[in-house]
């Protein structure tokens, strides 16, 4: 198993493409890498799908029918998080610059001219995939964790709806945190500013955070302890 296909699995992709064969195709080879992949054959179908499934990329044709690709990415990156930040790699038989630019404008994170070789579409998608999990979250942007909401802007966190009282350095923390989601964070990073140098405060925060948040709180899903380093959130 390859590098891309050992971090393809369990990745969901969308592929929307008009033309049966080229969808077909394209169904089988991504699945044989090791991605779950669903596809639609134009835009109504592809909106459908992206508004009841979560997908980690999509993969449209810009030439269809109807609602185009561009036109699609655009309307994606109106929607609001997490569906609204879904990556996009356009595919196309439009080579020209002018065109990739129109797509990267319309909110693609990628664009790859057809005909392209199977391989380099894998590790086209696995850059994507990557600079996606490492991008940090914006500010004003909702973190989802369960049944709660952290919205990173006006620091407020709600729990099935209901507005949840945070400190100042609890919401500090959650915002250290939701910086760099799925990534560990020091402990002395974390405690910057605090009156406590050994970073227990932290541990105390954290400890009352995962009260709020977590279902289990000894047995935490979204805010985790990274051994010999410090914490990290992993949001939905």
């Amino acid at each position: 198993m390859s590098a891309v296909e050992a971090d393809a699995r369990a990745r969901h992709l969308l592929v929307v493409d008009d033309d049966d064969r080229i969808r077909e195709l394209l169904k089988e080879y991504l699945a044989r890498a090791g991605f779950r992949v669903t596809a639609a054959s134009g835009g109504e179908g592809a909106r459908k799908l992206l508004q009841s499934l979560d997908f980690d990329l999509a993969v449209f044709d810009v030439m269809m029918p109807g609602e185009d690709g561009v036109s699609l990415t655009a309307w994606l990156r109106e929607q609001r998080p997490p569906m609204g930040r879904t990556p996009v790699l356009m595919l196309t038989a439009r080579g020209e610059a002018a065109d990739r630019i129109t797509g990267l404008k319309a909110g693609a994170d990628d664009y790859l001219p057809k005909p392209f070789e199977p391989e380099e579409l894998l590790l086209r998608i696995e850059a994507v995939l990557r600079r996606s999990r490492d991008r940090p979250l914006a500010a004003g942007e909702t973190l989802s964790l369960g049944r709660c909401r952290f919205e990173t802007g006006r620091g407020e966190l709600t729990c099935d709806s209901e507005s949840v009282r945070l400190t100042e350095a609890e919401i500090a923390l959650l915002r250290r945190l939701a910086r760099t989601p799925h990534e560990a964070v020091d402990r002395m990073d974390l405690a910057h500013g605090e009156i406590d140098p050994s970073g227990r405060a932290v541990d105390v925060q954290v400890t009352r955070l995962r009260r709020k948040i977590e279902a289990d709180p000894k047995a935490p899903r979204y805010l985790q302890t990274v051994r010999g380093v410090g914490y990290r959130i992993v949001p939905d």
